[in-house]
Formats: C-alpha cells, structure tokens, sequence
C-alpha cells in the first residue's frame, strides 16, 4: 500500500485557493474510473515535477504554481494525458482518459 495521503478527500483544512494553485481531477478509461494509475505532473518544457497515485476513484491533486502543465497517466488500463492550463490561484480541474 502506498503512503501517499488520500486524493479523494476535502482539501487540507487552512487551503486558501484566493493564494494556492490547485490541480486535481480524475483518471478514467472508457468514462470509468481507474484506481491505482500513476499521475505524473509536468512542467511547460516537459521536465517531471511530481507524481502520485490515483485513489481508488481515480481522483488525484497536485499543488503546483500557475503555469502551463501537462497531466500524464500510466496504469494497467492504458496511458494517457492531458494539458491545464492554471491562470492563477483557484482550484483547477481536468480528466485524463488512458486506452
């Protein structure tokens, strides 16, 4: 099991998103949720920021700074990724489909 805390979860009590910049969304293959799949974060130039592990929903979240990012998922289901685009502080949200 991993250590990773729970990405299906509120966000951390003291979170303020009028000065945090939070990504988060979901990993699904063919509209279902896929557990356990690897979410790596990468920088607008491509280079590896972060990783984390998926929930058992296929939730995950980074903390990150606005920026261009690229979303990349690997999991038994298939590979996948995605662009977000966070302009500011807020709360930032996409899907990253694998096949």
């Amino acid at each position: 099991m991993c250590g990773a805390p729970d990405q299906a979860v509120a966000l951390p009590p003291g979170t303020d998103l009028t000065k945090e910049t939070v990504l988060t969304g979901r990993v699904v293959a063919d509209g279902q949720p896929v557990a356990g799949a690897f979410v790596r974060l990468l920088d607008g130039t491509g280079e590896f920021t972060a990783e984390v592990v998926a929930s058992a929903s296929g939730d995950f979240r980074f903390f990150a700074a606005p920026g261009t990012w690229t979303l990349r998922a690997l999991s038994r289901s298939g590979n996948g990724e995605a662009q977000l685009t966070a302009d500011g502080p807020g709360l930032h949200r996409a899907e990253v489909a694998v096949a």
